[in-house]
């Protein structure tokens, strides 16, 4: 009995030592494992309690019951020592400073505007779609009726990786990626990051955002177009908005428009019209490109840039501002 009962009132002594040596949580949970694991100490010294002889185990069954309380008290004090020390404050903190305020985040501006005209065309029925920035030769030019000597092609304007990949150019991109697996009818925008090799300036940068929209079914005319441009502007710059089509010339539409928007409508002075987006009829080579049956389908297209109408609803005249995160310039949204 006396070999058994002293090693349980040694385990108490040696325990209480090994923990206030203990001076972080993790040393203090190696110590524990010491003497409460499953292959610990105390438990080894539990189970020779059964082999003690009949007439001893009440006695050392006291014991051993205290010294476990005993370790565990010890154990227990311990770790909020530790756990004060942690969370103490540093002795050079001045706790009766004033704190410091946290003002509410809000949306980039470009983000509201994309919100804006999002909430205009899911309106008229038009899904949002979202595709890759790294793109291949076919969906950012050959499908779209882009030929191999375009210009926009050229390594002057744009940005190319060494695989042979690009970063896009435009969001048609996304059109051609539907088209490819989706049948007719088509009712989509499609908002996102573009590339290109501008040089930065007050109007331009080389990393951007446009939105762009396609429209296929069978008897689609450029007066759905027209319909359809209009109800746009006039819902996002108001009901003053008067636009026009211009005729100008893109390679996957035919026939393709400049949208103009009158400039007092805007609030803008010193012009009559403004450019404000493109679009058009869909080239017939970009559905058969994608298998469609150009006799049977039509459809419109149309993009537009996002930083572009960002500057026209807010009057911002340095497209610069939008990446310069100064919040002097952010607080104003």
């Amino acid at each position: 009995m006396h070999s058994l009962e002293q090693r349980f009132r040694d385990l108490a002594a040696q325990a209480a030592a090994d923990f206030a040596a203990a001076n972080d949580a993790s040393r203090l949970e190696t110590a524990r494992a010491r003497y409460f694991g499953r292959q610990g100490i105390l438990p080894d010294l539990m189970k020779q309690l059964g082999s003690a002889p009949a007439d001893q185990r009440g006695a050392l069954g006291r014991l051993a019951n205290e010294v476990k309380a005993a370790v565990a008290a010890a154990l227990e004090k311990r770790h909020a020592e530790i756990d004060r020390k942690t969370t103490a404050a540093p002795a050079d903190l001045d706790l009766t400073l004033p704190g410091r305020s946290h003002r509410p985040g809000r949306r980039h501006p470009l983000t509201q505007t994309l919100d804006r005209i999002v909430e205009v065309f899911r309106g008229l029925g038009f899904a949002v779609i979202e595709g890759p920035e790294i793109e291949d030769n076919w969906h950012c030019f050959d499908a779209l009726n882009t030929p191999a000597d375009h210009p926009a092609r050229d390594l002057q304007d744009t940005l190319y990786l060494k695989d042979g990949r690009l970063l896009r150019t435009q969001t048609s991109t996304v059109q051609i990626r539907v088209m490819e697996s989706h049948a007719p009818p088509i009712r989509i925008v499609a908002p996102g990051r573009v590339f290109r090799r501008d040089e930065v300036d007050a109007t331009h940068s080389a990393c951007f955002h446009q939105i762009e929209g396609l429209y296929v079914d069978e008897g689609v005319s450029v007066a759905d177009l027209k319909g359809a441009v209009d109800h746009f502007f006039r819902a996002l710059l108001g009901p003053r908005a008067k636009t026009r089509l211009r005729p100008h010339f893109f390679p996957y539409t035919e026939p393709s428009f400049e949208i103009d928007c009158a400039a007092d409508a805007l609030g803008i002075r010193g012009k009559e019209w403004l450019e404000i987006a493109g679009c058009g009829m869909v080239d017939p080579n970009v559905f058969k490109a994608v298998n469609y049956d150009p006799e049977r389908w039509t459809g419109f297209a149309f993009g537009m840039g996002i930083e572009r109408l960002a500057m026209i609803l807010h009057g911002i005249d340095d497209i610069r501002l939008f990446y310069q995160n100064d919040l002097r310039f952010l607080r104003q949204f």
